[in-house]
């Protein structure tokens, strides 16, 4: 085996950034949503429920639940999500959540306890406590949580006071996501997202009082009005918070797609350079203070379960992003969710009226999917490794999957060629390795072994990778 430079990263020249720096997927999943079809409705995703125990394995169970709403709109952001300051429209979605939940268990065959739970948005939190209180009723009287499993939220420390920290720890949860995106009052003007840091601080304090075992902290670079100094000043003030673990999301400003973008000056966005520098500005503070680089944009601290997977080689990632737990069936609830079971991904409808007419119905909620081949399934093995571990077992491939690697894929170690030209990845006889200057283009380098990109000549709508 190649010496390992898992835990390694490097800063390639900007030049070469910017060579590399195409749209490509998240890689979230293989294939991606967007290849999803129609074919695969509520009667295929049902078939896969009542398959899941036929087996008769033990494949842990993970469930998440998107919660759409949200007090008021913050530009940047293409989440799905309803907008409104009506609190009373969560008893209808919560109601229609139970139908949805009966509908599944009903179907689900195999092991029910959780061993990952995940409250997205939207925003999670606006849900009251009692409302919180309910929805964990009615989860865990169908689905168990695990003693030792991780239970996480996203929270927006405006609508999280102390009191809502302690009744989240009260009901399970031990890991919370923390919107910040950027601290600087003109940058959080211009997005519409006004939000203190002592705010965040006692939200962040109360966890810690609430014994979460770890706390995430997102931020966007490239947002309207931010700059280097800026950005360095939110960066000082991040450090004095010392989260476990930090998201670093660059903002990818398509206002054609996205409604609210279209409130963003262009004129007010950093230039790409700039945009750059603030990224490497970021990264090199962030590795200085000790924080691992875990891939795309997620570092932790070296003693965060987080990068204690990676080093121990059980890294996985899944629709929630990078995950500790093994590899999981994935059960997702609520508009817009997606769904994985055995070889297939299905997502809910992303509509609103859409999602409570099918559950009154009597109809699992669900609009489009797909059944993996083969042929997906070892690309997705491929690119899994790559994203998680920056290196990819020739041998451990062959093995699981019966092919010989490099006839199986000719045309993509071809592609990788660029890539070993400029001194970012090693390809051997028995290893493909990720250097630490190839880390950051992870992207670009997973993306040569998806068959899709290969086979669509059409402009993707994908954000860039850098």
């Amino acid at each position: 085996m190649l010496m390992s430079t898992r835990n390694e990263v490097a800063v390639p020249d900007p030049a070469l950034l910017q060579r590399f720096d195409i749209p490509g997927p998240r890689y979230t999943s293989y294939p991606t949503a967007d290849r999803f079809v129609d074919a695969f409705d509520a009667e295929a995703f049902a078939g896969w429920l009542a398959k899941r125990g036929e087996s008769g394995g033990q494949i842990p169970l993970s469930l998440y639940v998107h919660l759409p709403f949200c007090n008021t709109v913050c530009y940047y952001c293409a989440c799905n999500k309803v907008i409104t300051k009506d609190h009373g429209r969560t008893a209808e979605y919560l109601k229609a959540l139970a139908r949805e939940v009966e509908l599944i268990d009903s179907r689900l065959t195999g092991p029910r306890q959780i061993e990952q739970l995940h409250f997205g948005g939207g925003t999670p939190t606006f849900l009251s406590n009692d409302e919180l209180r309910q929805l964990m009723a009615l989860l865990t009287s169908h689905f168990p949580l695990a003693p030792k499993g991780e239970y996480s939220i996203e929270v927006d420390p405006r609508s999280t006071p102390p009191d809502k920290v302690a009744a989240l720890g009260e009901l399970g949860f031990n890991r919370m996501s923390v919107g910040v995106q950027d601290f600087d009052p003109e940058v959080q003007a211009a997005v519409n997202r006004l939000q203190s840091f002592e705010m965040t601080q006692a939200t962040i304090e109360a966890a810690r009082r609430a014994d979460f075992k770890s706390v995430n902290l997102d931020l966007i670079y490239g947002l309207p009005k931010q700059n280097r100094v800026t950005f360095a000043k939110t960066l000082d003030k991040v450090l004095q918070l010392s989260p476990e673990r930090i998201a670093l999301y660059h903002y990818a400003h398509l206002p054609e797609r996205f409604k609210p973008q279209r409130r963003i000056e262009s004129a007010d966005l950093p230039s790409p350079q700039e945009k750059m520098s603030i990224m490497l500005d970021a990264i090199q503070r962030l590795t200085e203070a000790g924080y691992q680089y875990i891939g795309m944009d997620h570092f932790a601290k070296g003693d965060d379960d987080l990068a204690r997977a990676q080093q121990q080689g059980r890294l996985h990632r899944n629709f929630q992003g990078y995950s500790t737990r093994p590899d999981c069936d994935l059960i997702g609830l609520g508009v817009s969710s997606i769904s994985k079971i055995g070889p297939t991904y299905s997502q809910n409808v992303r509509e609103l009226d859409e999602y409570y007419d099918r559950l009154k119905n009597g109809i699992l909620p669900t609009a489009r999917g797909v059944l993996l081949d083969m042929d997906d399934l070892v690309r997705r093995a491929v690119i899994m490794a790559l994203m998680c571990h920056f290196e990819v077992s020739k041998e451990a491939i062959e093995q699981s999957h019966l092919i010989k690697f490099d006839e199986y894929f000719k045309r993509e170690v071809a592609a990788l060629k660029p890539f070993q030209d400029e001194g970012l990845l090693e390809n051997t006889k028995e290893w493909i390795n990720v250097l630490p200057r190839g880390k950051l283009l992870i992207r670009a380098i997973a993306m040569s072994f998806d068959r899709y990109l290969r086979s669509d000549e059409r402009i993707r709508k994908y954000s860039k990778i850098v």
